[in-house]
């Protein structure tokens, strides 16, 4: 059995272009970031204890393959996470207006006995427009940002912030396609192979 250790409805999406079946598993864990944590580090951390947490919680076994994935964006060294209210999320937006900043998607691939454990961790960099604070305070009237990290969802109105992008799209949006096919090769699943058979 394939699982998710996500609630994400966008990677739930982009995972169910890879495979027929799966199922949600997700685990709640603690997100906050080690004193002087590198925001690498705490990506790869995050996808690995949320692959471990939904592996304890849900009493997953050895046969099972677990995906769990991070998304963290990230101006210079601060991880900007997902806002409290209208006020850290203004306070993001503004920092990222007419700004480049870079977001980090890791993957962790495991059994659920963890003798098997793969990652990954893709860097992409994305290009803001100038924001107004009138366009700030409709963004999050629209109530997309509340729960995104960084305070935007690129595959939905936040695209229209962005001038550039260098890297990966899917991994922007939450789960990286090309590296979570590599890994699951690893683990003996054609994506390829699981699709054709439809």
């Amino acid at each position: 059995m394939i699982v998710l250790a996500s609630a994400s409805p966008r990677r739930k999406e982009l995972l169910s272009n890879l495979v027929n079946e799966f199922e949600i598993k997700p685990a709640d864990i603690d997100e906050t970031p080690y004193a002087l944590e590198q925001p690498q580090e705490y990506v790869v951390r995050m996808a690995r204890e949320k692959a471990e947490a939904a592996i304890a919680k849900h009493q997953l076994s050895h046969r099972d393959i677990v995906i769990a994935s991070d998304t963290s964006v990230v101006l210079g060294e601060r991880i900007l996470g997902k806002p409290e209210d209208f006020a850290h999320a203004q306070e993001m937006l503004r920092a990222l207006s007419g700004r480049s900043h870079e977001v980090m998607t890791s993957i962790c691939v495991c059994n659920g006995g963890l003798n098997r454990v793969a990652t990954a961790n893709v860097i992409s960099q994305v290009d803001f427009r100038e924001l107004s604070d009138v366009e700030i305070a409709q963004y999050w009237a629209t109530g997309e940002p509340a729960d995104k990290a960084g305070a935007y969802a690129i595959q939905g109105l936040g695209g229209m912030f962005v001038k550039h992008i260098a890297g990966s799209f899917s991994a922007v949006v939450g789960l990286p396609v090309y590296e979570v096919t590599q890994l699951l090769n690893e683990f003996g699943v054609s994506p390829l192979k699981e699709k054709s058979r439809e």
